[in-house]
């Protein structure tokens, strides 16, 4: 259950209005998903989110795909269903295939099993990796 309550078309001040419609026009839907309506419980923290989303996750040097992969491997790595569910429902969106979803979960719980094994082992850092030229 959400902390705050989600703002609707109704109760919205124009701030939160403004991102509302700016939503619709880039995902091309009428639908505010539940994350942004909660959000706008304060609007300016919600429509500065907004604007570093479209930044960080919009044309780059990276994949929109590999964008989503990323924030799904972060999201499972701090335990947050609500962007664990979101941004898989992205990267399927954006191509991710059945066979794609397998492999990144494999990849994923290795990370996570050998990040526990260093980490229980404290393993010294190798001095090549040190410089990111080498190793």
């Amino acid at each position: 259950m959400s902390t705050l309550p989600m703002i609707n078309d109704v109760d919205a001040d124009e701030t939160a209005a403004e991102l509302f419609a700016d939503i619709r026009e880039a995902r091309q839907t009428e639908y505010v998903n539940h994350f942004w309506r909660t959000l706008a419980n304060d609007p300016s923290l919600a429509t500065e989110t907004w604007k570093r989303l479209q930044e960080v996750m919009g044309p780059g040097t990276l994949d929109p795909l590999v964008k989503e992969l990323i924030y799904m491997a972060v999201s499972i790595a701090n335990g947050c269903e609500y962007c664990i569910h979101s941004h898989t429902a992205s990267a399927r969106k954006r191509g991710m295939t059945a066979e794609m979803y397998g492999e990144f979960l494999s990849v994923v719980s290795m990370a996570s099993q050998t990040n526990a094994l260093a980490n229980s082992m404290q393993v010294p850092l190798d001095e090549c990796f040190l410089n990111s030229d080498e190793g």
